[in-house]
């Protein structure tokens, strides 16, 4: 399947910034300075459900895994919150957010509880670079050895 005709909402693209691109999914950061938090948007246009994925639901489980180990693994953190929520934004996206123990809403969800704090300029580079180099990505979003 292509992705023509597959654009990111506004409202994400206002709120993350880009990591690069998996088989299936743009990974994003978003742009929170309390929560290191990864979402996954597949590159499909007019989907708001996992199940509307078809058979590309595996690929979108796969890089689901993926995703979240790369980001356990740079933040040592105690959980991981994965959900696929859309109640404002219907775009579908799935969420991957580290958390500790001692983070400002633990043990609440993140979503919906507090207004989100943007994350310095240096802080966001420093994840999305760190991400990249485990996902193997390129800073052009490209796969790092890709042919």
């Amino acid at each position: 399947m292509l992705e023509t005709g597959w654009s990111l909402h506004p409202r994400l693209r206002d709120d993350t910034v880009a990591v690069g691109d998996l088989t299936l999914s743009r990974v994003l950061a978003m742009n929170d300075a309390d929560f290191p938090w990864l979402l996954l948007v597949p590159r499909r246009a007019g989907l708001s459900e996992i199940i509307d994925l078809g058979p590309e639901q595996s690929v979108l489980m796969d890089e689901i895994a993926q995703v979240s180990r790369a980001l356990k693994d740079e933040t040592c953190c105690d959980k991981l919150n994965v959900a696929a929520i859309g109640n404002i934004v219907p775009q579908l996206r799935i969420h991957i957010v580290a958390r500790r123990k001692n983070d400002p809403l633990w043990p609440h969800a993140v979503w919906g509880k507090a207004a989100r704090r943007a994350a310095g300029d240096a802080a966001i580079a420093g994840l999305v670079s760190a991400l990249r180099q485990r996902l193997r990505l390129a800073a052009d979003g490209s796969t790092v050895g890709a042919n």
